[in-house]
């Protein structure tokens, strides 16, 4: 089986109470069954707490929050589990986060989330990663069509590209992500593609098609979502875009990196691509500090499943969505 990892993934290490924001709020963790086992055995006040705090819901375990804090989380800005057991004592989910995890089956790919502030400094400063093979024992038969990976392996080499070449700016860099994903989609279904060439001839193409967009029908839209955090909900309220930030080209090639081969589970391709593109729009739109906004996003947005499958049927199905709206954004 083969590891794959961003150069950068080792170099994470938690900054705990430095931490500008906190991973120990305003969410319900959930507690694998090991530890949530462990964790009603222990004896003295901590494991009165914790039996107190602990919840059960739906065949899972939750610490729950009070006050929009995890009860564990002591106030000065540590784990008071990790404090009085030691790391080891962590339930999987505080031990691993911001560590991504996606496994194939005869290969696993590991990134850090873009939600943790310390993740997103990392992954921000490093636009154009490395990449760390490693062949280890272990692994299983993948259940997917291999030359389906294949094709978005291959694929996503190419987004890859698009997202780096300086020859085009960030806000063409999108155009021709979103237009390149039809054709490796095409691909994907198995029509022989010609390779994708002439950027400049496709985005006076582009240009053409495109009609005026709405960033204000975008944001309504985001707020019909869950909301997690007060912040989140201001700034919806207040946009501020400023200038397209050319390190937004590395949170497309994050998008791209996380999201690109998921579409191995259900053959849609486009939309994760579009998912990318308005999700850097959005980014944008907030204005503010780049990478806090591209944080608070990934908080508010991707750490809900819910809100990114919810985002995912409405690029195909709502108008505000449509290519022709985002091209009139991208394209002056």
């Amino acid at each position: 089986m083969k590891i794959i990892k961003p150069d950068y993934f080792d170099n994470f290490r938690c900054i705990a109470d430095r931490c500008p924001d906190s991973c120990c709020k305003e969410w319900d963790v959930l507690v694998d069954p090991e530890k949530a086992g462990y964790y009603r055995s222990l004896p003295g006040e901590l494991g009165d707490r914790l039996r107190q705090v602990l919840k059960d819901q739906d065949g899972e375990t939750y610490m729950a929050i009070e006050n929009r804090r995890c009860p564990m989380w002591r106030k000065d800005g540590l784990c008071r589990i990790q404090a009085e057991l030691g790391e080891a004592a962590l339930c999987k989910t505080c031990r691993e986060f911001p560590r991504l995890t996606h496994d194939y089956g005869n290969f696993i790919e590991y990134g850090l989330e873009l939600s943790c502030p310390e993740a997103a400094r990392i992954i921000l400063s490093t636009p154009e990663p490395a990449f760390i093979e490693q062949e280890v024992p272990g692994g299983e038969d993948p259940e997917y069509d291999a030359a389906e990976m294949e094709v978005l392996l291959r694929t996503r080499e190419t987004a890859r590209r698009i997202l780096s070449d300086p020859s085009h700016s960030t806000r063409e860099a999108l155009v021709l992500l979103l237009m390149y994903a039809y054709q490796a989609q095409a691909e994907l279904l198995g029509n022989d593609i010609s390779p994708f060439t002439n950027g400049d001839y496709l985005l006076e193409h582009a240009k053409k098609y495109a009609r005026p967009g709405d960033y204000a029908a975008i944001l309504d839209f985001y707020k019909s979502l869950e909301v997690l955090t007060p912040e989140w909900a201001r700034r919806l309220d207040q946009p501020a875009p400023s200038g397209w930030d050319p390190a937004l080209r590395a949170i497309a090639r994050y998008f791209v990196d996380r999201y690109w081969l998921q579409a191995i589970s259900d053959g849609d391709l486009d939309c994760r691509a579009k998912f990318t593109v308005v999700s850097c729009l959005v980014i944008h739109a907030l204005g503010g500090d780049l990478m806090e906004t591209a944080q608070l996003y990934s908080k508010e947005i991707e750490n809900s499943i819910e809100n990114v499958e919810v985002i995912l049927d409405a690029v195909y199905q709502n108008p505000i969505f449509a290519d022709a709206h985002l091209f009139g954004l991208l394209l002056p």
